[in-house]
């Protein structure tokens, strides 16, 4: 139950996913002490919100700290769940498993099999496959076990030194009927690991049963195609090698396999003796790897520009407007995104496809996500920076606006006699009170009332006048009568007219109180407006400096993040040309033999 208002308006933004208007409301919140009812887990939602930027280190101090307390054991474990899980996304294994250590019992069911599973990732990382394989043979004897389950079993038994049992659960598994598109996606990547671990074993037969069996269009269709190819080569079934490598080499040259593939079909073509094929095959290889690498030459050239980090950043904002409501604000936009959030869609490049497996690397992720929390940083400092400019146009605005109403204010307020009129209404009250005492209902008599006493007085003067006569003596009695009865008429409404007075009074009192306060404030505001004035004008000056300290340091943070991410990406194309050399040459070699092989023939006819 959410007891300070303040708490609730930072759960609002984080229950959104704005984890940066969260995550400042709540530390404003925390330096005002705004959060008595909710300390302790105000301070766990802010080591969860650095943790969802990826600033683990701050996150695991908070976590440490509030490890003895009463936060709830489901909410700790969570966090230190979630710690180590990013902890492992960034390559800090052994900092992970601290973390996952630090995980009770107190885990909400829905994360113990990603808990379980990490804890295998993390044993395995460290070469300790036994120990991998017991924690998730434990987790694979669970009814709900998932596939995932059973593919890292698969995976560790086979590093573990048991490549029978391994491969046989990868069998398995790579067989079953798949129900969606991520169970078909687990199935092919369980079929291409055990075909490829076939190869390597020098089981050809036993690949090319595996591989046969992954989708043409699926993410691991390039590389069961390769290997396809050359399980049938291993066992000298060359022309069926021609069929998936024929197929590969047509697909986007971005992927190894596909330019393995460039020059593995007029290998193929040699072996079964279509040497004039095979040579235009190798001379149309060469082609196109020249080609791409001129492709690759403009891709780097992007990449070292600004074009291919605006372009990230454009795909970036498009993706999470497209898993949300969108957003026409830009800043709005980066708010919601957390360390979590990753990229699905490539920028605007030449030739985007290069970078394909390159953004699905955590390396590459993990970097672009700290130049995207430095950009938002710095798009905030300027906008914040451009705001306090209007704060000190505002301030001069309301010092002058002060300045000259300040002495009419006062004429107004000193032509108010605030003592005078107190003094009034005591004697009002001291009259009311008379009235209430002797019951005095014609003194509360209204207008009408008092026109009617008036109109009865004269006509018993003039009655008075006419002497005895017996016209006289009924005149007197009728005016009795109708003086009797309006002034019964006034004791009836006595009542209600004197609690009328009363409050009437009560008002009186209540607005002379609020006068003499706001005449109090008013007379505080001529000596305090002004140093208040002066406070706002010291503080904004104190914020515009440090903007403008701050705002250089995170520029040249986010230009050398900048940097970081693009040497990612220039790498990894680089270690494509270098790939694209080596073909090649290999090429280039197999086509000298072919020249070599034609020379000895037109030898041997002569």
């Amino acid at each position: 139950m959410v007891q300070d208002p303040h708490h609730g308006d930072t759960l609002f933004h984080f229950y959104q996913s704005k984890y940066f208007s969260a995550i400042t409301a709540l530390m404003v919140s925390q330096h005002f002490d705004r959060l008595p009812h909710h300390g302790d887990e105000a301070e766990m939602l802010r080591g969860g919100l650095l943790l969802s930027y990826g600033m683990h280190q701050e996150a695991e101090a908070i976590f440490v700290r509030l490890a003895d307390t009463t936060v709830a054991p489901a909410v700790r474990d969570r966090a230190w769940f979630y710690l180590a899980k990013i902890r492992h996304q960034r390559g800090l294994s052994v900092e992970a498993e601290a973390a996952l250590a630090r995980v009770g019992d107190a885990l909400p069911a829905e994360l113990a099999e990603d808990h379980a599973l990490l804890r295998a990732q993390l044993l395995m990382a460290r070469g300790d496959d036994a120990a991998a394989v017991s924690a998730l043979r434990a987790l694979a004897s669970r009814p709900a076990a998932s596939r995932y389950v059973q593919f890292n079993l698969g995976v560790a038994l086979v590093r573990a030194g048991d490549a029978v049992a391994g491969r046989a659960l990868l069998d398995k598994l790579g067989s079953a009927p798949a129900a969606d598109e991520e169970e078909r996606s687990l199935r092919d990547k369980a079929n291409v690991a055990l075909g490829f671990s076939a190869l390597k074993d020098e089981r050809a037969a036993d690949a090319r049963t595996a591989l046969q069996r992954v989708r043409l269009q699926g993410l691991q269709s390039n590389k069961a195609l390769l290997g396809f190819g050359w399980a049938a080569a291993s066992l000298k079934d060359h022309e069926a090698a021609l069929v998936p490598w024929a197929e590969l080499a047509t697909r986007d040259p971005g992927d190894a396999a596909v330019l393995e593939a460039r020059i593995a079909v007029p290998y193929a073509m040699a072996e079964l003796g279509a040497h004039a094929q095979a040579l235009r095959g190798y001379e149309d290889a060469v082609a196109a790897f020249d080609q791409e690498r001129g492709a690759l030459d403009r891709s780097i050239t992007a990449v070292r520009s600004d074009v291919f980090l605006r372009g990230l950043a454009k795909a970036s904002d498009k993706d999470h407007d497209d898993n949300t409501q969108g957003s026409s604000d830009s800043s709005d936009r980066m708010d919601q995104m957390g360390w979590f959030a990753s990229l699905k869609s490539l920028p605007e490049l030449p030739h985007p496809g290069h970078l394909a497996s390159v953004l699905a690397e955590h390396e590459f992720q993990e970097a672009f996500k700290n130049y995207r929390d430095l950009l938002f940083v710095q798009r905030n400092l300027e906008v914040w920076l451009a705001k306090l400019a209007s704060f000190d146009d505002m301030l001069g605005v309301r010092r002058q606006a002060f300045s000259e109403r300040a002495p009419a204010v006062r004429r107004s307020a000193g032509a108010i006699h605030l003592d005078t009129l107190a003094q009034n209404t005591q004697e009002l009250n001291t009259q009311v009170q008379r009235v209430q005492t002797e019951s005095d209902a014609a003194a509360l008599a209204d207008t009408q009332d008092r026109a009617l006493l008036e109109r009865i007085q004269q006509a018993k003067n003039t009655a008075k006048a006419l002497g005895d006569t017996p016209e006289a003596a009924a005149a007197r009695e009728r005016l009795r009568l109708a003086e009797g009865a309006l002034l019964w008429r006034m004791t009836q409404a006595y009542p209600q007219r004197m609690w009328e007075l009363r409050k009437s009074l009560a008002l009186i009192d209540q607005q002379l109180a609020q006068a003499r306060s706001r005449e109090a404030a008013l007379s505080r505001a001529q000596t305090e407006e002004p140093k208040n004035f002066d406070a706002f004008a010291v503080r904004i000056k104190a914020l515009d400096t440090q903007l403008k300290s701050t705002l250089p340091k995170v520029v040249a943070l986010r230009k050398d993040q900048e940097h970081a991410v693009q040497q990612i990406a220039v790498l990894a194309l680089e270690r494509q040309q270098q790939r694209l050399t080596t073909y090649v040459r290999q090429a280039r070699h197999a086509m000298a033999q072919l020249y070599d092989q034609a020379a000895v023939l037109i030898e041997a006819k002569r």
